[in-house]
Order: structure tokens, then C-alpha cells, then sequence
């Protein structure tokens, strides 16, 4: 057991670890309010560079005065360095972009305008948001990926965050930022399912020097389960004094998993996308954390959505009026189980906190 605490100072105030933060993704967290992301107990929320930079674009952000005042969200932030989105773009379709030695160009989903992502820009457009936490940009392969095309992908990475390191502290410099100003920096290790290549990309950026490491690439196998080996073996790697960033890990065995390990923060969209699909996360029982409002037996269920809720409309509204909701496909039942989804995260991290 590694678990540990360690206590964050930024801008927009402290937060304790473990942490869960929701996915932003377009700046807004689907059916709900700031306010009520915050009263679900939720400390930090992370944003999505890649779409937020497509839409509604920098500008509109930097007029709001930046991506807090934007979404009226006064606790920290954590933005991501837009890679995986594009990568996942072009993985997908060769033909929305190419990834270059320097560089990734792709082309816009939204109207097919080309664009170019180094990683000086991701860090120039994470400033630009005024996040309090940031993301270098790193080369992402597949699952599938051969060693070959990995090691690619780890070379990439270790040189895109030298390049990131030295931009960031050119913005630090040219925008005059005090040291509470300036926002944390993670680096993102790489290496697919090969030890030795994570434990190398690692070495390479603990030589570099960041706040932070996230773990890089997908963190489940070709058949979806946690690569729990890889997960521990890369915790083990990151200097005890630094964050451990499980970038992705959204299901809650796998947070209580990989917390256990020694990682620190987490974000995934899994619990405002499964809320949208009908399906709530509870404490039924230690191996059980959801349930599908949807399913028939809830047509007749009386009883409260959940009764220990801080949310008066979780503890008044029946389980059966939630499956009526989704039946009739009203709003306000995505709204309630996103609540209660957010809530229930809010809750693990806290009970998380407590075993160290």
C-alpha cells in the first residue's frame, strides 16, 4: 500500500490528494452548473485543450478573462495538452492529419480548416487559458502499437517535453507571473506495455524536472482490463516528493487500484458519460458501484434516488420517477444522475484520503 496525501497550492486555492476531477471536456460538465459541481463536493475539474481551442476559440476565452471567469468555476483547473484528442483524430482517420518529427498537423472536425499542434503552442494556448495545472504535449500511440512504433513514440515524448519545459518557462518570464501565479507542469510518461521503455521515458523526464507525471497511453489492454503491472511498475518510477497523475482512470475499482499504488490525481469521463446513459454509481456493495436506471425492476422502485445525497432533489426524487425520466428522455434525468454520479466520486476520493 502507497497511498498517500500531498497538498497542492495553486491560484485558485489548495486541494488535498487523491482527487477525481470530472471531464470538461467542451468547458461545461453536460446538464449541470458550476455551483453545483462544487456542492457535489468535486475540487477540481479538468478542461480539454484541443476542443476548446477549436471552440469557441482563444480569443473568446482570453475576452472572458480567462477559462475560470468563462465557466464561473473559482477552484482549480487542470488542462490537458490536447495530444491524445488529435492523435486519437488521426489514429482513426490518416487522412485528418500526419505526425511529424517536430510537429502533428490535423485538420478541424468542425470544418476541415488545417492546423498545427507543437509543443510550444499547447503550452502557449494552456496559458492562454489561465489554467492553474497543465499538460505537455506527448506523442500517444494504440494499444496495438509495435515496439517499434512505441519507442517512436517515447522519443517523441521526451523531446516534445524539453521543448514544452523551455516554452513554459519563456511564458513565465514574459508574462511576469509571481510564483502562485504560475501553474504546475506535467510531464506524461510513455512506453505502451514495455517496462523498459517506461521506465526510460521516466528517467528522461525526471532529468528534465516537472511538478508532476501522468502515466501515458491507454491504461487498459486490447481486452479492456487495467494493465495494473504497468500502472504499479510506473508509480514506483516517479519520485515520491512529485504528483502522480493516472490520466484516464475513471472506473472505481481502478481509481481504489491505482490509488493504492501510490497515484495521486485522476480524470476520466466516464461518470458524467455513464450518468447520461442511465447508469448511477452507488455504494450497493463493495463489488458493485452501479446500477442501470433503466432496467424494469426500477419502474417500481419508490425509493430515493440516494437518500444520504447533500442534493435535496437525489433524496426526494424516486428511483422510479428517475426511470420515467430516462423512458421519456427529459433533461432533468441526466441532470439527477449526473449530480449523483459527480457526488459519488467526490465521496471516494474522500474516503480514499483516509487510507494512507
Amino acid at each position: 500500500m502507497r497511498a498517500r496525501k500531498i497538498k497542492i497550492k495553486t491560484k485558485h486555492g489548495g486541494v488535498e490528494t487523491p482527487f477525481f476531477m470530472p471531464d470538461a471536456t467542451r468547458g461545461v460538465i453536460k446538464g449541470v452548473s458550476a455551483k453545483e459541481i462544487k456542492k457535489a463536493g468535486i475540487k477540481v475539474i479538468c478542461v480539454n485543450t484541443y476542443h476548446l481551442y477549436l471552440s469557441p476559440g482563444l480569443e473568446v476565452i482570453k475576452n472572458a478573462g480567462g477559462i475560470h471567469k468563462f465557466m464561473n468555476w473559482n477552484g482549480p483547473i487542470l488542462s490537458d495538452s490536447g495530444g491524445f484528442q488529435v492523435f486519437s483524430l488521426i489514429h482513426r482517420n490518416k487522412d485528418m492529419g500526419q505526425i511529424l518529427k517536430d510537429k502533428v498537423i490535423f485538420k478541424s472536425p468542425i470544418n476541415g480548416v488545417k492546423h498545427e499542434l507543437t509543443p510550444e503552442k499547447s503550452i502557449q494556448i494552456q496559458f492562454d487559458l489561465g489554467v492553474d495545472m497543465m499538460v505537455v504535449l506527448d506523442d500517444c500511440p494504440l494499444n496495438s502499437a509495435s515496439r517499434v512504433d512505441v519507442e517512436h513514440a517515447v522519443n517523441h515524448t521526451i523531446d516534445w517535453a524539453k521543448r514544452s519545459k523551455q516554452e513554459f518557462e519563456t511564458q513565465i518570464k514574459k508574462r511576469k507571473l509571481k510564483s502562485i501565479d504560475q501553474p504546475l507542469l506535467f510531464g506524461v510518461i510513455q512506453g505502451g506495455k514495455y517496462l523498459d521503455l517506461r521506465e526510460r521515458c521516466a528517467k528522461e523526464l525526471i532529468k528534465i524536472g516537472f511538478d508532476g507525471y501522468g502515466f501515458g497511453g491507454m491504461p487498459v489492454d486490447m481486452n479492456g482490463k487495467l494493465m495494473s503491472n504497468v500502472l504499479e511498475f510506473t508509480a514506483n518510477i516517479v519520485p515520491s516528493n512529485k504528483l502522480r497523475f493516472a490520466l484516464g482512470i475513471g472506473k472505481p475499482d481502478d481509481i481504489i487500484t491505482c490509488h493504492s499504488f501510490g497515484w495521486d490525481m485522476f480524470d476520466c469521463v466516464i461518470p458524467t458519460r455513464e450518468a447520461r446513459h442511465g447508469r448511477l454509481y452507488t455504494c450497493l456493495n463493495k463489488n458493485n458501484f452501479i446500477f442501470n436506471i433503466l432496467n424494469s425492476k426500477y419502474k417500481n422502485n419508490f425509493f430515493a434516488i440516494n437518500k444520504d445525497s447533500i442534493f435535496k432533489e437525489l433524496k426526494t426524487y424516486s428511483k422510479s420517477y428517475l426511470h420515467h425520466l430516462f423512458k421519456v428522455k427529459d433533461i432533468l434525468g441526466l441532470r439527477l444522475a449526473t449530480l449523483n454520479n459527480l457526488e459519488f466520486y467526490a465521496v471516494l476520493a474522500k474516503r480514499l484520503s483516509k487510507i494512507n
